[in-house]
């Protein structure tokens, strides 16, 4: 096991992350939300902020909120609102603010970070004020279609698999989105919610909507999908950085062939701290 961030941290990957934040908004119907926080919440914390874009938004929006985002890397602008500011920190160390502090707490593209989900949700709470929520927008990156387009061969699929197969290995399973509502119940949290949306790959869709998230997706697997897989196909799988680089031509192939109307979801889960008796 390595205890490491999977990904690269330069330039070109911090114009993805901004671009999978326009992405991720516009498929929640343009909002940086699901849970249903008050009009003006007060402490705010958003794990894992990478850019810090989501957090700058967020405290724009609700002026009346102390926004503070963190991340292993010191990568978010210096220029962002009053309200608003960053820390190094790893989500899963000690935590070292008071309990019952923040009454939001977001975090979005933990995917492949987390190696201990239960401990992670468990922090939210204890940290949470009462009644305050939690929300995860995680991917949950297993290739399908509905009109199997999708070839069970095809590079696309075999990506998906050696992605889970590697995650495993490196300890920060894939799959974690799937149990986020089972974890947070048996924590305590009540009125959890989990929402699960088809993120499409290119622009088949016929709703506007899907076909702009679509595209942004596309994109983002044709050029930023080097940066997702070498690491951790090199490290886990014993592929060469060569066999790596040859077989993602073949799933950047799959990804602009238009007769292939393939997705995989997105979860959305959110849930409160149960408020004190009133």
């Amino acid at each position: 096991m390595w205890l490491e961030y999977a990904f690269p941290n330069d330039e070109a990957e911090a114009e993805r992350l901004d671009m999978q934040h326009a992405m991720q908004s516009h498929l929640l119907g343009d909002r940086l939300f699901w849970a249903p926080i008050t009009e003006t919440p007060q402490r705010v914390l958003d794990l894992g902020t990478g850019t810090g874009i989501w957090a700058i938004d967020f405290a724009d929006t609700f002026p009346s909120a102390d926004v503070v985002g963190t991340d292993l890397s010191s990568i978010q602008p210096t220029w962002v609102p009053p309200n608003c500011r960053f820390e190094i920190d790893d989500a899963e160390a000690d935590w070292t603010w008071p309990e019952d502090h923040f009454d939001y707490i977001h975090n979005r593209n933990f995917v492949c970070a987390i190696r201990d989900w239960p401990a992670l949700i468990q922090k939210t709470y204890q940290h949470l004020v009462p009644g305050g929520w939690v929300e995860w927008h995680e991917k949950h990156p297993e290739f399908s279609s509905d009109d199997n387009s999708l070839p069970p061969d095809s590079a696309l699929v075999e990506w998906s698999r050696k992605f889970f197969e590697a995650s495993v290995t490196f300890g920060a399973d894939v799959d974690s989105p799937r149990h986020l509502k089972r974890i947070m119940e048996e924590t305590g949290f009540v009125d959890v919610e989990e929402h699960i949306l088809k993120l499409p790959v290119g622009s088949w869709p016929r709703e506007p909507r899907l076909k702009r998230c679509g595209l942004f997706e596309m994109v983002n697997m044709t050029q930023g999908i080097q940066a997702l897989t070498v690491m951790l196909f090199t490290r886990c799988l014993n592929m060469t950085p060569e066999e790596v680089e040859l077989f993602l031509m073949s799933v950047r192939k799959d990804v602009k062939n238009k007769s292939i109307h393939s997705y995989y979801n997105f979860y959305v889960v959110f849930g409160r701290k149960p408020p004190l008796p009133s």
